[in-house]
């Protein structure tokens, strides 16, 4: 089955293409082609009918990409464009040989694009770079535990270390991945989750005391009103576009806040419906809003105070009085502060007209059960957190938390982040979770705050952490300030990486370097007890198994569950009563543990047995409880900000191609707005083109402006004419990551602030040819 890896041309800067005008609508005949076509040229017809088929199924895995939740009724075609790549991206039967690492020395693999990397093939060997040595070497899993384990032994302090986590984790692999770093000394827990929804979390929980959504998938087609800020469905979770076109068949409205007009966000041809198919489609925005980049938050406001204004107006007609009267603390001190509102430093902020801002007002006003939905153009501002605030406020006004078809609903970008958190991925678990977790594995966890993924760098960076082990996901290609993140990740003595396939971060190392290679979600998972399953959870809160469909690609494969277990065993012995042998045959044992540990999760095994699966307890969302210091929700005072723009430079915000997923590239088009064989481009809006004296096509140095003056640069990027907010641009992350200071974060929650930019963009200077001689 398994298949060498193929030859993959690096595109040329001359090869790019800009096909014209942005795309007003997504998905429909084109979205099944694109598709199907890499499916069967990658994976054959047989392997792709069995993994497609299976894809977001009852009985078979969840998707590997977004956190989108399944609906009750499922199609036989549960799945959308990127879904199927993900799938095809994974369960490829192409592998990299042994010969490869002799081939291509990490000198060279740095040289590559990700596209490149991940097009080689499924890892299947572990694979060792030992220090001062130029190529990586495969080893066998017994050495590959052992220098880990003699690594992490030797550091004076189990805080010399840090562990990161990836969203494409199982529940059972990340409970176990905690209970062995916990157990071996260390909070050092940096998620992917830091450097997306972590704003969503500082804020909701601050104000009513969870961080995770308040609608399920139902809500949505009972909602008269959907606001739609900082996301784009079409690409980034496009099955979301199902859910928008039942509650708009269902007589809802929905509002687009965004600084782009996305595709996904015009227009749903429903390639599962005949009129998706020969028709029109549906039209998704009743309202779109261009707001400017960092605006949200100002916009936000100017809302709550017209429905305070309206409330001044028809005394007991608009709030929801009684529900602020049981349920919540703050309006006295929210509608003072809201009184002094400056509309002139709203539109400025903005970039809006009064009346845009009025009538989204009268939407909300007029609407019984609304939603607010959002997305990394709110969490990656710098007042993310506030922001999300501003979200919550809203809401409360009108009682739309802890009711049908009403709440708040950030859409988690990543199959299983919000799972890994459940199960204890985060450097700042509670005293609680702390407790039990001891209780069961009789051992004292320890209770310092560890490392968040921003303060992971830094520590990498100083000399403090000098083993850096991630499970799953790309590290120094993720995260913000990629020149800094490179030099702190070569800073360190050993890099680890639990992976599928080749990215960045297996290119840029520390002086040691391990590659462990583990199996996909797709394929199936046998141990000594029998298949196995794992279980994920939604970003709706449900949880649900998992069950593999295809052979593994390769023999030797190991599972996460299964490295994670003999990598504790190797490193931690007995310090607890953690059965890790056992673990690795039979995951009910690790479920069972789960019961008892995690709140919510009690018959754990029993439960996500069920089909479907089941829903954790959410006290906003179950009962209207809110587990904040006074046990109400909060109405918060927020001091408006926006983004500081000065004359010359433009706000850019880094965001996915069409063709791609978090770094993974999948092609080099982006279909959507018009852009073909490249991602060396900058998106500018033409009146700001005519303003800084550029021109269409031509081709510019991206110079980020900040407070330090160090240099970063994008080199050669073409421009490119695009109906962006006025004083805005936007460039492909994980490229323009460049250009993200490590120090600029969102306040509270040190999310990098990808969506707050300052770029100065200067002409490349061509040089003259020289006359030829005379002859």
């Amino acid at each position: 089955m398994a298949r060498q890896n193929p030859k993959v041309e690096e595109p040329e800067e001359s090869d790019l293409e800009v096909t014209g005008h942005p795309k007003t609508w997504a998905a429909g005949v084109p979205g099944v082609y694109h598709s199907m076509q890499p499916a069967v040229e990658h994976m054959g017809v047989e392997r792709s009918r069995k993994t497609l088929l299976a894809l977001n199924q009852k009985d078979g895995f969840d998707c590997m990409s977004c956190a989108w939740p399944d609906p009750g009724h499922r199609k036989t075609f549960e799945f959308c464009e990127n879904g199927a790549k993900a799938v095809t991206w994974e369960a490829t039967p192409v592998v990299v040989g042994s010969e490869f690492w002799a081939e291509h020395p990490v000198s060279e693999l740095r040289k590559r694009s990700e596209y490149w990397l991940g097009m080689q093939g499924r890892l299947t060997e572990p694979v060792y770079k030992a220090a001062g040595e130029d190529h990586y070497r495969p080893v066998t899993w017994e050495r590959a535990f052992q220098v880990v384990a003699d690594k992490l032994k030797s550091l004076p302090d189990p805080n010399q270390a840090t562990f990161y986590t990836s969203g494409r984790t199982s529940n059972e692999a990340a409970f176990l991945y905690q209970l062995f770093i916990r157990a071996f000394g260390t909070n050092n827990l940096p998620d992917c989750s830091n450097m997306c929804h972590e704003s969503s979390g500082w804020g909701m929980g601050q104000t009513i005391g969870v961080g995770k959504a308040t609608v399920s998938y139902d809500d949505f087609g009972k909602a008269d009103l959907i606001i739609v800020m900082g996301q784009n469905p079409g690409t980034n979770h496009p099955r979301m576009l199902t859910a928008l076109e039942e509650a708009k068949e269902a007589g809802g409205h929905i509002v687009a806040v965004n600084p782009l007009p996305e595709a996904g966000l015009m227009r749903y041809k429903n390639p599962q419906k005949v009129k998706g198919i020969i028709g029109h489609g549906t039209q998704i925005a009743d309202q779109f809003l261009q707001v400017r980049i960092g605006g949200d938050m100002a916009l936000l406001q100017a809302v709550s105070k017209r429905v305070l204004d309206a409330e001044a107006a028809n005394p007991g007609k608009v709030l929801d009085h009684a529900f602020l009267a049981e349920h919540c603390d703050g309006l006295e001190e929210l509608w003072a502060h809201l009184a002094n509102l400056d509309e002139a430093a709203v539109l400025e902020a903005t970039g809006l007209r009064s009346e845009e801002i009025d009538e989204l007002a009268a939407r909300y006003v007029a609407a019984d059960k609304v939603i607010i939905t959002w997305a990394m153009g709110i969490t990656q501002q710098k007042k993310g957190v506030a922001t999300i605030k501003e979200i919550i406020n809203l809401l409360l006004l009108r009682g739309n938390i802890g009711k049908p078809g009403a709440g708040a609903s950030p859409i988690r970008g990543h199959s299983n982040v919000q799972g890994d958190r459940t199960m204890g991925i985060w450097e700042q678990m509670p005293p609680a979770f702390l407790d039990a977790l001891g209780q069961e594995f009789q051992f004292e966890p320890p209770r310092d705050h560890g490392l968040d993924a921003v303060q992971t760098v830094r520590g990498m960076r100083d000399g403090g952490v000098k083993v850096f082990v991630g499970l799953g996901g790309n590290f120094v290609g993720a995260i913000s300030d990629t020149a800094a993140a490179e030099a702190a990740m070569e800073n360190t003595e050993l890099s680890v990486q639990i992976s599928t396939k080749l990215n960045r971060s297996h290119a840029v190392t520390g002086a040691e370097a391990l590659i462990l290679p583990t199996l996909g979600r797709t394929e199936i998972d046998r141990q000594d007890s029998g298949p196995q399953f794992v279980s994920v959870e939604d970003t709706v809160c449900a949880v649900h198994a998992s069950h593999g469909v295809v052979e593994p690609v390769a023999p030797g494969l190991l599972s996460e569950v299964a490295i994670v277990c003999r990598l504790a065993a190797a490193t931690v012995g007995d310090r607890t009563s953690a059965d890790w042998a056992g673990f690795e045959k039979d995951y009910d044992l690790i479920r069972d543990h789960i019961s008892r540990v995690v709140v919510g999760c009690e018959d754990y095994n029993t439960k996500v047995r069920q089909k479907g699966g089941f829903v954790l307890p959410n006290g906003p969302r179950d009962s209207r409880t809110f587990n904040t210091p006074t046990g109400k929700a909060m109405l918060t005072v927020n001091e408006l900000e926006h983004v500081d723009r000065p004359a010359g430079t433009l706000i850019l915000q880094t965001m996915r191609s069409h063709d791609q997923f978090n770094t993974t590239i999948y092609g080099n088009n982006d279909r959507y707005r018009g852009i073909k064989k490249g991602r060396e481009v900058v998106f500018v809006n033409p009146a700001d083109l005519a303003e800084l004296g550029l021109a269409d096509g031509q081709h510019v140095d991206i110079h980020g402006v900040y407070k330090d003056n160090v240099a970063r640069v994008l080199r050669n990027y073409r421009v490119v004419s695009y109906p962006s907010a006025k004083g805005c641009a936007a460039a492909y992350y994980p490229e323009a990551n460049v250009l993200v200071p490590l120090e600029s974060v969102a306040e509270g929650s040190q999310t990098p602030a990808s969506k707050a930019v300052i770029v100065r963009l200067e002409p490349v200077k061509v040089l003259e040819e020289e006359p030829a001689a005379a002859g």
